[in-house]
């Protein structure tokens, strides 16, 4: 017996050698595709047009290609032997200097793919009508472009220059001492794949950064040399006796800006034109222009220091500082013992691994197929243009509106089209992969993204519809609930402002449709698609679907993220920073039976007082018609939007704007000199209803508004740091204007100067503030999850995590709020304030209520 045992200890441990060896081979694997995919997306590229141009000359017929593909093809050989013909030409140092330096710092072909493909998805991004882009914009993103991959490629050099030296034994007798031991070294490094050191070595050898200067200055020349080389042909539709119409597919134009109001000064700049044949059917080939710099394959590196994680090769910052040199030098000299928080946030977000759900891509992808316009896809067809049938001089003024209003509509379908397009290709490439990554950053508050732009949770349903956790866990009896109140959640319309027991019971009423849309959900009843966010609700139904199908509900794997959400998370914010009672209430810091839903509370205020108003006489009160105009249109999506943003600083300008848009979608007024009065009236009363209920909050928010403007009046910027020790500095500085010269035109780049913008100071500093503390509260959250052994994803005020983890991360996200707010905020505040600035003297703090923050422990709706 004890043999048996022994034997089958060695058999386990064997087993369990194996599935070691077999999880680090995997891993392996991954690693040298992900490398790949950073080292060698535009080298890929350049083969491609090299084999469609072996294709073309073999069978003397161009290949079958996408529309965009196609042009490119035409234009690749053009303008690499241009560029080619550049870097070979004799030119005195000072005339580099001034107009193209680094142009011989790659390849030509290499060269050659950036600058189409940088240019074309600049223009596919501004839109079908407008078809250009402006110089300075252009040419520095292809300048940055080329800097990067100009890193990567050197880097990748060396170290083949590297292995291919220790192969050579001359090589080895003429190498120094120090040298020999550096290549075996790097040559031991790359062997085991060990990227980090090897860049560790390499890193002393890394160029400074070029500068925008010099970005700009390359980037002009190479769309010169693009303008100069790409043509594009109309179809054959002309007799054989006249040439053809052969015409430049890119101009260098110059457009004069709107003139400000009393001023005589006109401003010229420049822009690339494109002809219209190359946005023709350009929204459908979108995804030939993405580099393949897609979510990563291992996890990405852990965060060290400003530069140090996120990708493998690809530069990645901690912070989007957006230029902001202060901000930049606030975060590098920071300790590193002091950012620790923050990077264990940022690792535990980016160790998230996440897949595509196959069967909404499925659902998606049929839909796009037939012309979208459902399930919150664009519409693939442009709107019609109008047609002018009178010569009355009113109704041409009408007409030309109408025109001006549809071009704008195609316009902004164009780019979402584009858009939809992009995140489409992304899934299509990671569908069949077991699982990615996204390696996370933060923005200049504190606030984490993830690096990838296209396809991530923080998007839209679309993408939160795609995506899923790769790794899925049993829904148990707590989860089972769960998925059921998050998708009567999803599904919204009211529905979500139930509580708990009424969401299930929804649910469980409509179980037919449920199974319904999950079985057959584009050729049955289609009940998903009334949810106000369609594509998860599918998710859920399909998961839902699944359970109850099973003999044994509680067991089945569920993958799907499930969402806990603050209620207005700006003003819960406010209320615990001001101990407001009533407040608090109000934003659900206090169990209630059902949720408090504070955008219902401001739209019943704004109803009575657009009523009262509505029965005053018309002659001494100019707001009765407005407010007769706006009777029954007032409810709770009319006010969100500004109730929303007001703790983050919205003027009475940004209200407007949001009111009008809303009541656009309404379409009962459509006089567009109405439609404005009327909004401009909604957005007063929307925010003085806002200042009646939310006075604590708006105490808070004039009392660090004066502070900043007690800094900012020193000609100094706003600094703080957050409870999790991340410095922050507000970026607003007026801007200097610098000029220089290029070879296609003078360019004035935009330079941070040494004057603060003091209003802008003020006035951002509550919100930005706010979203510091919103940032801190989510990675405490994160930190603690991963530590409870649960999977986290977080965007901003919205936790998710597996429907059987809920019941936890509810209770720690709530005992991270209570923690954070415990701290003495305000008074760290105010006391690194009067340490920053001792000649100054700030405003007394804020008058705060008796709100106990343990109640927030207690309340079932305060994330839900």
């Amino acid at each position: 017996m004890n043999s048996l045992f022994v034997r089958a200890k060695q058999v386990k441990w064997v087993r369990r050698e194996f599935r070691e060896i077999e999880r680090r081979r995997r891993y392996a694997m991954l690693r040298r595709r992900q490398i790949k995919a950073e080292t060698e997306a535009w080298e890929q590229m350049v083969e491609e047009y090299r084999e469609l141009e072996r294709e073309m000359c073999e069978k003397k017929l161009a290949p079958n290609l996408p529309y965009v593909k196609k042009l490119m093809l035409g234009w690749f050989e053009p303008l690499r032997q241009a560029i080619e013909k550049e870097q070979n030409a004799e030119m005195t140092q000072k005339h580099r200097t001034a107009y193209a330096p680094h142009i011989d710092s790659l390849p030509a072909d290499k060269m050659a793919v950036i600058v189409m493909h940088k240019l074309m998805g600049l223009l596919m991004m501004g839109g079908k009508e407008e078809r250009c882009v402006q110089v300075v914009q252009a040419a520095v993103q292809i300048g940055m472009a080329v800097e990067n991959e100009v890193r990567i490629h050197n880097f990748m050099e060396k170290t083949k220059k590297h292995q291919k030296h220790m192969t050579g034994a001359q090589g080895q007798e003429d190498m120094s001492r120090e040298t020999m031991i550096l290549r075996k070294r790097v040559k031991s490094l790359i062997k085991r794949n060990r990227v980090v050191e090897v860049r560790k070595l390499m890193q002393s050898e890394e160029p400074e950064s070029w500068g925008r200067d010099t970005q700009a200055k390359l980037g002009c020349r190479l769309l010169e040399l693009l303008t100069e080389t790409a043509y594009v042909q109309p179809p054959v539709d002309q007799s054989a006796d006249t040439p053809p119409d052969i015409r430049p597919a890119f101009r260098h134009v110059f457009r004069i800006a709107t003139r400000d109001p009393g001023k005589n000064i006109v401003k010229k700049y420049g822009v690339i034109e494109c002809d219209p044949l190359v946005v023709v059917g350009v929204d459908r080939t979108v995804k030939q222009m993405m580099i393949p710099y897609v979510p990563m394959l291992v996890p990405p590196k852990k965060w060290r220091g400003y530069d140090k994680g996120g990708y493998l090769y690809l530069p990645s910052y901690l912070m989007r500082t957006h230029g902001s040199r202060r901000q930049q030098d606030a975060v590098r000299s920071v300790p590193v013992k002091q950012m620790q928080q923050v990077y264990e946030a940022l690792d535990t977000l980016g160790s998230t691994k996440w897949r595509v759900n196959k069967r909404i891509l499925s659902v998606v992808e049929n839909i796009w197929a037939g012309g979208g316009n459902i399930a919150g896809l664009v519409d693939r067809k442009d709107v019609p243009i109008p047609e002018l049938h009178s010569d009355d001089i009113m109704e041409l003024k009408r007409w030309k509106y109408r025109v001006r209003k549809a071009k704008k509509i195609n316009q902004e379908l164009h780019s979402q089209r584009c858009d939809t397009e992009l995140k489409l290709s992304v899934a299509r490439k990671l569908k069949d992969e077991e699982g990615f990554y996204y390696p996370h950053n933060l923005d200049f508050r504190g606030r984490a993204y993830p690096m990838h732009p296209h396809l991530n949770h923080l998007s839209s349903d679309l993408c939160r519809g795609v995506l899923e956790f790769a790794e899925g866990r049993p829904l148990g009896k707590s989860g089972l609930r769960w998925l059921k109140v998050h998708l009567a959640s999803l599904y919204a319309g009211g529905i979500e402002k139930l509580c708990y027991d009424a969401r299930i019971a929804f649910v469980e009423n409509h179980i037919d449709d449920i199974l319904d849309s999950a079985h057959n959900p584009l050729n049955g009843n289609r009940w998903w698609l009334n949810a106000e966010d369609p594509l998860q609700c599918l998710a859920a139904c399909i998961n839902l679907s699944e359970a109850l199908k099973s003999p044994s509900p509680h067991t089945v794997i569920s993958h799907l993220p499930i969402h806990q959400d603050g209620s207005c998370n700006g003003l819960q914010h406010y209320a615990a920073l001001g101990r407001d009672s009533m407040e608090a209430a109000a934003v659900n810091l206090v169990a209630g039976e059902k949720p408090a839903d504070v955008y219902t509370e401001i739209a019943l205020r704004v109803d009575h007082i657009i009523r009262g108003d509505s029965t005053k006489d018309p002659a001494t009160d100019p707001n009765a018609l407005l407010a007769k105009l706006l009777i029954d249109q007032v409810d709770r999506k009319l006010v969100k939007q500004t109730v929303m943003t007001s703790v983050y600083g919205v003027t009475y300008v940004g209200a407007r704007e949001q009111i009008k848009r809303r009541l656009e979608e309404k379409g009962l007024i459509d006089d567009d000199r109405l439609l404005f009065a009327a909004s401009c009236y909604a957005a007063k009363v929307t925010l003085a209803a806002l200042g009646e209920l939310f006075q604590a909050a708006r105490g808070t928010m004039t009392w660090l508004g004066d502070c900043a403007k007690v800094i900012a009046s020193e000609n100094q910027p706003v600094r703080w740091t957050t409870p999790l020790g991340l410095p922050v500095v507000q970026p607003y500085f007026k801007t200097q204007r610098h000029v220089i010269r290029t070879s296609l035109q003078v360019l004035a780049l935009q330079r941070e100067g040494d004057a603060v913008e003091v209003r802008k100071q003020r006035t951002a500093f509550p919100p930005n503030f706010v979203h510091s503390l919103d940032g801190s509260h989510m990675m405490m959250t994160a930190v603690a999850c991963r530590d409870a052994g649960l999977h986290f994803a977080g965007v901003h005020d919205s936790f998710w995590t597996h429907a059987c983890d809920i019941d936890q991360m509810n209770r720690i996200l709530r005992e991270k709020f209570v923690e954070l707010y415990s701290m003495p905020i305000l008074e760290d505040l105010l006391e690194s304030f009067q340490e920053s600035y001792p000649a100054l003297t700030f405003p007394p703090l804020p008058k705060r209520g008796d709100f106990d923050l343990q109640e927030v422990l207690e309340s079932p709706y305060f994330f839900n």
